[in-house]
């Protein structure tokens, strides 16, 4: 099987399985899927909505949360890990909304990667989900699937992701990312799969036996 095929099987069966994928991180406007984002790094998603609603009652915009001491932020965000790095980073970049953005968070992936803590991914999620701009966020999770479908060889997230953009149409991107998370963590998780067990993995290599080895991302 081609990898274009895969792809194409890969494509059918995420859309007849998640037809219509919700952020899984909640959020009302841009700033705060932002701050959900930046939370996400090496948390789940469950954990960042669970702390959220506290964090988003004390601020829920640029101006306000810019007021929020660091040791404030830090205190409620905790559970989600790396506090120290994380609480001064929403400090920080909302400070910078504020005095540089007019207090809008802005769309373009070169002035969110500007903001401290905001990353190529955090970018592309904020692109993709709050603005609606075709991006492809891909993660450590997005990554070991990728390999295991056989939709890269990539040793990096970088890599992947441009391997995912060749094969998939532009307008597929947003929806597609989302689809690929819903399915790893119901079907294809870590420890649950090791590239033999699930549906897709059985289908994009039948004859594998072994487990498939994820590059380091």
């Amino acid at each position: 099987m081609k990898r274009s095929e895969r792809a194409a099987l890969v494509s059918n069966r995420l859309e007849e399985l998640y037809p219509a994928p919700p952020v899984p991180l909640d959020h009302h406007d841009p700033f705060t899927l932002l701050v959900a984002v930046l939370l996400s790094a090496q948390c789940t998603d469950a954990r960042v909505n669970q702390v959220t609603p506290q964090l988003f009652a004390l601020a829920d915009n640029p101006e306000e949360m810019a007021k929020v001491p660091v040791a404030k932020i830090r205190a409620v965000i905790r559970p989600c890990g790396l506090s120290p790095q994380k609480s001064k980073a929403i400090a920080g970049l909302s400070k910078i909304l504020v005095k540089q953005h007019d207090s809008q968070v802005p769309a373009s992936f070169e002035e969110l990667e500007a903001l401290p803590g905001v990353g190529h991914k955090t970018a592309s999620v904020v692109m993709a989900q709050a603005f609606g701009v075709p991006a492809f966020p891909v993660d450590t999770h997005i990554h070991r699937l990728a390999q295991r479908w056989g939709l890269t060889s990539g040793k990096n997230v970088k890599q992947t992701e441009a391997d995912l953009k060749k094969l998939f149409p532009q307008e597929k991107w947003n929806q597609l990312h989302l689809q690929i998370i819903f399915y790893g963590r119901e079907f294809c998780t870590a420890r649950g799969c090791d590239g033999t067990i699930c549906e897709l993995c059985q289908t994009c290599y039948p004859r594998r036996q072994k487990p498939k080895v994820t590059r380091k991302a």
